[in-house]
């Protein structure tokens, strides 16, 4: 087991006095029997009332609601995860999904259809181009090294850039620029785990990664859904299945639907937003 302490500090700078709006919150880790929270504290401020729920992903959800406003919104998470995930490769893949393709069975296929919708034709062709680099139909493959092999080709063959711009670029043009922020190689690979005919969704969450220069983000991957396995990570941007060092915060079918603070505001004035994410491990 290992034990991480995580602080992420979100600050809304607005120019002028504003009227806040309720805020979205997703900054509570998904506790299931590989992660659990040892100590969580929120800080807001001005004042808010907080009211917590989980939804239709099972992710928590805080709904902060002003009773005044202000020229800033200040909002604090420090807290404690315990992770088991020390092992990403103990897991069996069902015996009739080893091999691909395979097809999902039927009770499982209900459930998983809204994670499987295909791409346009156009995004499909170049889909099918990149998955061409690492397969050819017909030729014999495992599941896990098919959805292994994308993740390495995408990052070996892409170029890691911040993207300070909201939102997550279409496959396409990822595939076009070679460029791309973890949130776009996510996406990309949510993608072509579609074109597969698989299911596949969105995580977001943060990375401890002691080594990198890329301090004050959090981080997103690709979770794709293998019988027997369950829902397993993997991330283009490292190259590598999701483990330890990955610590889930939301899921989503989109990946717009899951930003970790989302809110509004009313009033003459412009807002300059700040993050600072750190992530270390306890001893």
């Amino acid at each position: 087991m290992r034990r991480y302490k995580i602080i992420h500090r979100t600050y809304y700078n607005f120019t002028g006095p504003v009227t806040l709006g309720p805020h979205t919150l997703r900054l509570r880790p998904r506790e299931d029997h590989e992660l659990r929270i040892e100590a969580f504290a929120l800080k807001i401020s001005p004042q808010a009332d907080v009211l917590w729920h989980r939804d239709v992903e099972g992710n928590s959800v805080a709904i902060a609601s002003f009773s005044q406003g202000g020229r800033q919104v200040a909002i604090e998470v420090e807290l404690v995860i315990q992770q088991y995930l020390e092992n990403p490769l103990d897991f069996l893949v069902a015996d009739y999904a080893v091999a691909y393709p395979f097809a999902y069975q039927q009770e499982d296929l209900v459930l998983l259809l809204p994670y499987m919708a295909l791409p346009d034709q156009e995004t499909a062709a170049e889909l099918k181009r990149l998955i061409g680099s690492v397969w050819r139909p017909g030729e014999p493959i495992q599941s896990y090294s098919l959805l292994r092999g994308l993740t390495t080709f995408i990052h070996q063959t892409m170029a890691y850039r911040v993207r300070e711009e909201p939102g997550v670029q279409a496959a396409t043009t990822t595939l076009a620029r070679g460029t791309g922020s973890c949130r776009d190689f996510a996406q990309l690979l949510i993608a072509a785990a579609r074109q597969l005919g698989l299911a596949a969704r969105f995580v977001t969450g943060y990375l401890h990664a002691p080594l990198s220069t890329d301090a004050g983000a959090t981080h997103a991957w690709a979770e794709i859904y293998l019988p027997g396995a369950g829902w397993k990570g993997f991330d283009p941007t490292t190259g590598t299945i999701v483990g330890a060092d990955h610590i889930p915060v939301a899921v989503a079918r989109l990946p717009e639907s899951v930003p970790p603070v989302a809110g509004t505001f009313r009033g003459a004035a412009s807002a300059k937003l700040e993050v600072g994410v750190w992530v270390s491990q306890c001893i």
